[in-house]
């Protein structure tokens, strides 16, 4: 469980990083090398929590496992900051990717 925390926790960083400065950046206010700089900062905090989190999850679970976790924490963090931040609905066709990339993950698990 500690994996799976950290892994959300890193991706939330990650996110931020990634897409935070279409919200809170905006272009043409601030100059790219900026946003890139600053970009490159919040990521290393998702770095702090991402090692980690694969290095204890992969006494539990293979590093594909722990890939398929961290894209479906990835794709849910998304989701909502999109959502919340950026203020964009999901659509019929979004759920289903959804959907699909959660069979992955359950297929993944199995041994």
């Amino acid at each position: 469980m500690l994996a799976l925390l950290l892994l959300l926790i890193s991706n939330v960083f990650m996110t931020v990083a990634w897409y935070g400065h279409l919200r809170f950046m905006p272009e043409g206010r601030f100059p790219l090398l900026l946003v890139i700089v600053v970009s490159w900062g919040i990521a290393l905090l998702e770095y702090v929590f991402q090692v980690p989190a694969n290095r204890i999850g992969y006494r539990h679970f293979s590093a594909t496992q722990l890939k398929i976790f961290q894209e479906v924490i990835s794709i849910s963090v998304f989701v909502v900051f999109a959502f919340l931040v950026l203020g964009e609905r999901p659509k019929w066709n979004h759920a289903l990717a959804f959907v699909l990339v959660g069979v992955a993950a359950v297929l993944a698990v199995r041994r």
